[in-house]
């Protein structure tokens, strides 16, 4: 396949240059608008858990959303002509089913006075209910128009929270872009020197409207997160300038050797070519495990992450051959490799001592982990916004100025009963009210037939301990007909139940589709195990350290943000995910040199002190870019995707200059020729599928190339790894 791209380039590089340029544009007009059309409702929810079967047979019952949305802050006192005035004005909005304000109740009965007067009875909250089926944004836009001009009057609440933090995610990516795209344009120019620096540029540009469009398409069957939007551009940006600078770094090595461009392409994409499509599928596999979960969010990342992974790829290796030739006068050669540079002098001192070097490597890491073990749970509500926001405001002046039971998040009781049932479910709130984190419940009330109300309210915040344990309390309490619990405290306990149901799947695909790829790549089952344990060492060194920070409240000044006392579930799922997809990225490269430099008689170390060095400079600009490209997400204002930036950028540095450092040659020392080795029929597979390539391109005298060496290394038994010169 490679062999015929070559060809193609060749062949046609103009022709090929103008085919990207038009499909660069038509991803640009088709795929730039979906940022605005991705709009998965509920993405942080599972739709088959009690708490969202709850919240829906209340929709169904009312056409109403089952809690107020909209939380209106009213610095007047109850029944003054502000209140009045305000409540009016949002009751005429399209989309609001009800109103309502101290001394109220809405259409059903229920009431809705306790929390709604300040303390001091000095501000008041008017909360609205939008209808089942309304637009939220279109609904919370239109109140706060209605409410333009009215001093003091803030918008809070949960419709309204979801509102904002959507806005302020799609603010951030610009303003992350207006950091990331300059500085990566700037380190390029950098590294690359001359032209050649605006080929990652321009290869990023296509894998992440490439991306969006295929998304686009996606989210007509499949709604999606726009959260996914800021994992694909700062994984799409990264992957794509890094694989654009391993093809452009060996076609430079390769034209070196004689200065014939053509040959030098085909060594390339027969090389390099093929390791960055081990290295893409290794990344979207990883990625992809993300989607076994329920929530959204979760499978919108996954998504996201895979499509981008496997689009940069297909960009690199179908845009930059052709870009190549093209400009291989501007581009460059390499300098002449030293024979022992600072890389190689590192790995050779490592395997002097290459027990005591993975020891404290390991120990490093290690303690690095350690806080993970005391992660807590944090959720998405209105306390991930910036302080600027209303919805943090009321969020903030809620929990500080008025009583503790608010109706803003309750906790929601559902009965399917019949209308005979009033008095055994009148026992039953009764019996409710008295539980321990419970402040009270109201009467029973039918919202339709078959279909019964109770209402709990809670002093505890819906994700705190107390919180969680007066839901794991009303779950535990007999009913006398079937029931489902919602809320937000419910919510928040199933979203960690669903999780942690669907993990031992996404754990297996991960570890599955890792060790096949590695395994048909390399023939060896050692080295995709050795990988696959120290991707977990990253990884958990990794989220040890977002809890460090985040959790424990550690930088909140440089960082600028509030802790949650907590990191929020998903957001540690991403993350795991995302250090093991970007440590085995490199981990393929580095492994691809080592076996290249093997050859019979050479001694394993020597192989592995000159894959470092052929490789060390590289991974490290890689590395640094692309710790760029995420850790640009640390600027956003929302928490969570801030702990998205710090810990993907920590990962991707943690792995570059720790694992790859000192893990990688001290334990390959350890082991040997022990790291190729296979067993007899693994072997024998092996050679019978033959994923390298076919074709050897001709090599002119001299090259000090042997023709029979393009075959690379992963032909042989495992044993055998044949190189493609003699440096």
């Amino acid at each position: 396949m490679l062999g015929g791209v070559a060809g193609m380039a060749i062949r046609h590089p103009r022709r090929m240059a103008g085919y990207a340029l038009a499909v660069f544009v038509v991803a640009g007009v088709f795929g730039g608008p979906a940022l605005g059309l991705l709009n998965a409702a509920n993405p942080f929810s599972d739709p088959s858990s009690a708490s969202f079967r709850a919240e829906a047979a209340i929709q169904r019952a009312t056409g109403e959303e089952a809690s107020p949305g909209v939380l209106a802050l009213v610095p007047a006192p109850p029944g003054s002509p502000a209140v009045t005035s305000v409540t009016r004005a949002i009751a005429r909005v399209p989309g609001v089913a009800a109103v309502t304000a101290p001394g109220s109740a809405d259409g059903h009965g229920r009431g809705h006075d306790a929390g709604l007067v300040s303390t001091d009875g000095r501000s008041v909250l008017v909360a609205a209910t939008l209808r089942a089926t309304a637009n939220t944004d279109t609904a919370v836009s239109g109140i706060q128009n209605a409410l333009h001009g009215r001093t003091g009057v803030l918008l809070g609440g949960g419709d309204v929270a979801g509102t904002q933090t959507g806005k302020q995610a799609q603010k951030d990516l610009g303003f992350a872009e207006a950091i990331a795209f300059p500085l990566l344009a700037i380190l390029a120019l950098l590294i690359f020197r001359g032209v050649a620096a605006l080929l990652p540029i321009a290869v990023g540009g296509m894998a992440v409207l490439g991306t969006f469009s295929v998304l686009r398409l996606v989210n007509m069957a499949l709604p999606l997160s726009v959260f996914a939007s800021n994992l694909v551009i700062g994984l799409g940006l990264g992957l794509a300038v890094d694989y654009s600078l391993f093809l452009v770094w060996r076609f430079r090595e390769e034209l070196r050797r004689d200065g014939e461009a053509e040959r030098a392409l085909r060594v390339t994409l027969a090389t390099t070519g093929r390791t960055v499509l081990f290295s893409a599928c290794t990344v979207a596999a990883a990625l992809a495990s993300l989607t076994v979960f329920p929530q959204r969010f979760l499978v919108s990342m996954g998504l996201g992450g895979a499509i981008v992974a496997l689009v940069a790829a297909a960009s690199a290796l179908l845009v930059v051959p052709s870009l190549l030739l093209l400009l291989a006068r501007r581009i460059g050669r390499a300098r002449p490799p030293a024979p022992a540079g600072a890389w190689h002098r590192l790995a050779s001192a490592v395997m002097r001592r290459p027990a005591l070097a993975a020891a404290a490597a390991t120990v490093v890491l290690l303690v690095a982990a350690a806080p993970a073990l005391g992660a807590r749970w944090g959720g998405i509500d209105a306390t991930v916004l910036p302080t600027s926001q209303s919805a943090r405001v009321v969020s903030d002046t809620v929990a500080r100025d008025f009583p503790p039971a608010s109706d803003a998040s309750p906790v929601l009781v559902v009965a399917s009963a019949p209308s005979s049932a009033g008095p055994a479910l009148a026992g039953y709130a009764h019996r409710l009210a008295r539980l321990p984190g419970i402040a009270g419940a109201s009467a029973p009330v039918q919202l339709a037939p078959g279909t019964w109300e109770i209402r709990l309210d809670s002093h505890a915040s819906p994700i705190s301990a107390a919180g969680q344990k007066a839901v794991a309390a009303v779950r535990a309490t007999p009913s006398p007909v079937p029931v489902l619990v919602g809320g937000a405290a419910a919510d928040f306990a199933d979203q960690g139940a669903s999780i942690a149901a669907s993990l031992p799947a996404a754990i297996a695909i991960l570890v599955v589709v890792t060790l096949l790829v590695l395994w048909l790549m390399t023939g060896s089952v050692i080295l995709p195990v050795k990988t696959l344990l120290m991707n977990a060492l990253t990884a958990a060194a990794a989220t040890g350290l977002l809890v460090f920070i985040f959790q424990d409240g550690r930088l909140t000044g440089p960082l600028g943000y509030t802790s949650q006392a907590g990191i929020e579930e998903t957001d540690f799922m991403i993350l795991a995910a995302l250090a093991f997809a970007l440590s085995t990225d490199y981990a393929v490269f580095l492994l691809a040199r080592i076996s290249e430099a093997r050859q019979p008689g050479i001694p394993e170390r020597q192989a592995i002190a000159t894959g470092m060095q052929r490789t060390g400079r590289l991974i490290t600009y890689a590395s640094i870019l692309l710790a760029v490209a995420l850790g640009a997400f640390a600027t956003s204002k929302l928490v969570f995707l801030k702990e998205v930036g710090v810990g993907t950028a920590a990962a991707v540095l943690i792995d570059a200059f720790i694992v790859r450092a000192l893990l990688v040659p001290s334990l390959m020392a350890l082991l040997g020729r022990w790291n190729w080795w296979a067993p007899a029929q693994l072997a024998r597979l092996h050679r019978r599928v033959r994923l390298a390539e076919a074709e050897t391109p001709p090599m002119p005298a001299g090259a000090g190339i042997a023709a029979s060496a393009i075959g690379l290394a992963v032909i042989g038994d495992g044993m055998e790894h044949p190189t493609l010169d003699q440096r």
